[in-house]
């Protein structure tokens, strides 16, 4: 029977696997016996074993065995051999591809539990708040149970309450949620105010949503700034005068926009200015590219709504609106310029990370989805995880029926209308996805004049949209969704639906991945359940007109078709197989491109992030500033005695000067001696800084001083790591501009970031020291001996 279970392929891992699932079998007896006391001892006992030197993997078969019965006894759920294989190759550090409904919610509490027994916190990953919310409240008694706290680390609660989630063995929430808190960690300037504490495992359900889908988009922490409203303004009206190709150019695949030498020319008039890529107009160039990019790149009711005059965006893969959220950079301003309302405070980063270098921190990852082979390869690349296919439970039954082509839109909604129809008159439950909010109100009204009822979700929160999907596999209902809604809730076959052939999957459109697809396929056929799918798409589907667009108009332009727009043609399937393929390609390079760009500041972002941990969490501060003093004599030396020049022409008069503030109570004699090289000025400055760090040793003691001294330094590290994201950011935009002068965007920005960073790095230290001879100037001087400790 355990053969049926493995696939040929990684032979002898899976034979690996497959001795301890039998393994973990023949303790199932054993363990059924013991009592409830017993059965929960058992993770002191592994606790134990771990402090005297066991490897996790020592442990594994008897902790799964363990976690199997104490779910039989605590929820009456008892997991199946692949569940409990899920268990075995995420525990290994990989991804677990397990079709809807094989209860992966179980399967992450087998793993779980096995690293939370190293008590260094396991954080589990959910899509949305409903599901890490449904999770926790759903395990934590069999948690419990077993002695294993747990936490709910959700975005409204209390920094004291983050703190005693993250300090529980297992804490539930989404990556966001985990990955704002890590920011908000850096920017308070109080350690009692950190919630997190150092990353050990990271177990993510739903793994391609959080680590593919939400890679496009940074986390950014934004402070507010007075915005330039006029600038908004007449960048708005420019841009109602831009044509496509003439003024500006559009990559459909990439969505990157860029304004052509004749649209460049017509800024230039508008401003009376010469040349607009002046370092003068940088701020200029910075407003009319945000214009171009909200006329062109942002569309009313599919991006964003107006509403309450105001603009809220939408969710692309729920189709949600995202309350509260705005873009950052004066993107948001230039949206509200372009529908003339009032022009709100800008967003300034302040802090920001992408979703794959903050996932990258955690020493260990794992996860689990119903779809990941399709983005395998990208998974190994960016993040080390191997993706295994587990088997079902059940056979699959699901019959997915040929896609259906159409030449036009109009007749691809008729053909759906018809299905919808056909299908319904049986009884047989229908979901209908779609890829937004306006394609499924267009639906339902489609549907409202053909007179079928039916349920269309546009649920304003998480918690209905998993309440209404569930019952869409009731005998005659019929559900409008957007594809990623109520994402991991099972639909469960209502009485009699099985017998009229289980639910129906309709898809409305290829989407940009196959994994998308099949995703909104695998919503019918779970457990055993039958099911069917069918994809009803046409050659004016928005996939095709940012991919295909041009071998459409070559080759597709008179198909042949029956009386209802079907292309009858074969090669129609190929044509769209190799479109969505180039939108896979393109979408991935995409995640590529933005992943090389933040891996340049996030090598800055650990610098500064780790200097600033230092001093905020240091019982010393001052001791980690002393040692910049040395580096920053030895700047103003090359800056003041530089080889390259006589001794005579030195200006050791603004060395001294310098010294001075840097140095306080420093008695030099510089300018009156005659120095040979560079080499001897450093000597004689050794001696005076030596001195100083002794001063520096004295005023340690005193609490008072070395907090006013932290306090100061976290402000002037803050303010310039501020400042630098706003000059990557310009630097980023610049660099876009010479990519089409074929030049290597990530190389100049990797080589100019660098410079801009050791600028501002050098600022830093130089205001750090400057900032500590400040505080301890007056102290010096009026010779106080008495520490306030």
């Amino acid at each position: 029977m355990m053969k049926k279970l493995f696939p040929d392929k990684r032979g002898r891992e899976w034979k690996n696997y497959d001795q301890e699932l039998r393994a973990i079998n023949r303790l199932e007896a054993q363990v059924g016996d013991l009592s409830d006391d017993e059965l929960r001892a058992k993770t002191s006992e592994f606790k134990t074993a771990l402090h005297k030197g066991a490897a996790i993997y020592d442990i594994r078969a008897e902790a799964f065995a363990v976690v199997r019965e104490a779910a039989r006894r605590v929820l009456g759920l008892r997991p199946y051999d692949v569940q409990l294989l899920g268990g075995l190759i995420m525990s290994d550090g990989n991804i677990a591809e397990m079709a809807t409904g094989e209860g992966k919610t179980l399967v992450a509490a087998l793993s779980g539990y096995l690293f939370a027994l190293e008590e260094k916190g396991v954080h589990l990953i959910t899509a949305n708040e409903y599901l890490a919310q449904r999770d926790y409240e759903l395990l934590s008694p069999l948690y419990d149970f077993l002695w294993i706290s747990t936490g709910l680390n959700l975005n409204q609660i209390s920094q004291t309450e983050k703190q005693e989630a993250y300090q529980a063995d297992l804490t539930y929430g989404t990556g966001t949620a985990f990955g704002f808190d890590y920011l908000r960690d850096h920017l308070t300037r109080d350690q009692k105010n950190q919630v997190q504490r150092p990353y050990h495992v990271a177990i993510i359900d739903e793994i391609d949503s959080v680590l593919i889908d939400e890679a496009k988009t940074p986390m950014l922490i934004a402070g507010k700034m007075e915005a330039h409203a006029n600038l908004h303004k007449l960048g708005a009206l420019v841009m109602r005068t831009f044509q496509k190709d003439a003024d500006y150019q559009l990559d459909p695949e990439t969505k990157a926009v860029h304004f052509t030498d004749q649209g460049i020319h017509k800024i230039e008039r508008a401003f009376d200015i010469e040349n607009l890529f002046d370092l003068e107009h940088q701020t200029l160039y910075h407003y009319m590219m945000q214009a171009v990019r909200a006329r062109v790149l942002f569309h009313r009711d599919k991006d964003y709504v107006v509403e309450d005059q105001q603009i809220k965006l939408i969710d692309t893969f729920t189709g949600r609106l995202m309350e509260g959220r705005t873009l950052s950079d004066g993107l948001h301003q230039a949206l509200e310029a372009k529908e003339g309302l009032a022009i709100t405070e800008e967003n300034k980063p302040q802090a920001s990370i992408t979703v794959q270098n903050f996932f990258r921190m955690y020493p260990r990852l794992a996860g689990m989805t119903g779809t990941a082979k399709t983005e395998e390869s990208e998974f190994q690349s960016v993040y080390g995880l191997n993706v295994w296919a587990v088997p079902t439970n059940e056979p699959v039954l699901r019959e997915d029926h040929p896609d259906q082509v159409y030449l036009t839109q109009a007749d691809k909604y008729r053909a759906i209308v018809r299905e919808v129809e056909q299908v319904h008159a049986s009884g047989q439950p229908i979901l209908i996805g779609t890829s937004s909010i306006l394609q499924s109100e267009y639906l339902s009204n489609l549907l409202q004049e053909a007179g079928v009822s039916h349920e269309l979700l546009n649920a304003k929160s998480v918690e209905q949209e998993a309440r209404l999907i569930s019952f869409a596999g009731q005998v005659g209902q019929v559900t409008i969704a957007t594809n990623m809604a109520g994402r991991g809730t099972d639909i469960v076959l209502g009485e009699g639906a099985a017998a009229r052939g289980g639910l129906h999957v309709i898809g409305t459109e290829r989407h940009e991945s196959r994994r998308i697809d099949n995703q909104l396929k695998g919503r019918a056929g779970r457990q055993g359940d039958p099911g069917s799918s069918r994809f009803l798409i046409s050659l004016e589907d928005e996939i095709v007109e940012r991919f295909g667009q041009t071998e459409r108009d070559r080759k597709w332009k008179h198909p042949k078709t029956n009386e209802d727009g079907l292309i009858l043609q074969s090669p129609i399937d190929s044509f769209m197989n190799t479109v969505q393929k180039i939108s896979e390609g393109s979408q991935a390079n995409i995640r590529a491109s933005i992943l090389k760009l933040d891996d340049v500041i996030h090598d800055q972002r650990t610098v500064v992030y780790r200097l600033r941990n230092q001093i905020l969490q240091s019982e010393d501060p001052m001791g980690i500033l002393a040692p910049m003093v040395l580096d920053y004599v030895h700047e103003l030396v090359q800056t003041y005695c530089p080889e390259r020049e006589a001794s005579e022409e030195w200006d050791l008069d603004k060395l001294e000067m310098d010294l001075k503030r840097a140095i306080p109570g420093i008695d030099s004699q510089l300018a009156r001696v005659h120095y040979e090289d560079q080499a001897e000025v450093i000597s004689n400055l050794h001696a005076l800084v030596e001195r100083y760090q002794g001063q520096i040793q004295k005023w340690k003691i005193r609490a008072s001083v070395q907090h006013k001294v932290a306090q100061g330094a976290l402000s002037i590290l803050d303010r310039h790591w501020v400042r630098h994201l706003d000059k990557m950011n310009r630097l980023k935009e610049g660099v876009g501009i010479r990519q089409y002068q074929q030049e290597d965007p990530v190389r100049l920005y990797q080589q100019d970031g660098f410079e801009l960073f050791t600028q501002t790095f050098a600022s830093i230290r130089q205001e750090m020291v400057l900032w500590m001879a400040e505080v301890l100037e007056p102290l010096e001087k009026s010779k106080e001996e008495s520490p306030d400790v």
